[in-house]
């Protein structure tokens, strides 16, 4: 029920766009942060882009300018957009949450989602 669940992913040309979505589940209160990160077989796991609790937002630098995360706080979801997407972009997105689902204890615990496959390829 607390696991983040990312959609969105697939096959696409270089140059092309995908937004991916993540469904954040109601149980986690007091999010702290949500973010993107990525993996490819072979490569450790790379952060994409994270955005905290007010908004500010970091970019991994590869992805700086064509990528955009954004929120929508009233539906719990997170995107992340996509644009002149690479061959190098083609890894497993995976949506983190860090956040907490008891107000009583002021400990906040990471969530991790299965990810989604972005494939870019002609």
């Amino acid at each position: 029920q607390v696991q983040p669940v990312e959609s969105g992913g697939g096959l696409v040309q270089p140059g092309g766009s995908l937004r991916l979505s993540c469904d954040v589940s109601r149980s986690i209160i007091d999010i702290l942060a949500t973010g993107w990160y990525r993996q490819a077989p072979g490569k450790s796991r790379e952060l994409v882009a994270v955005m905290a609790k007010f908004g500010s937002t970091h970019y991994g630098d590869s992805v700086r300018g064509r990528f955009t995360i954004s929120r929508d706080n009233a539906a719990n979801k997170v995107y992340l957009q996509m644009n002149d997407l690479k061959p190098e972009d083609t890894a497993l997105y995976i949506c983190h949450i860090n956040g907490r689902t008891d107000p009583t204890v002021r400990r906040s615990d990471d969530f991790w989602g299965q990810g989604t496959q972005v494939t870019v390829s002609s």
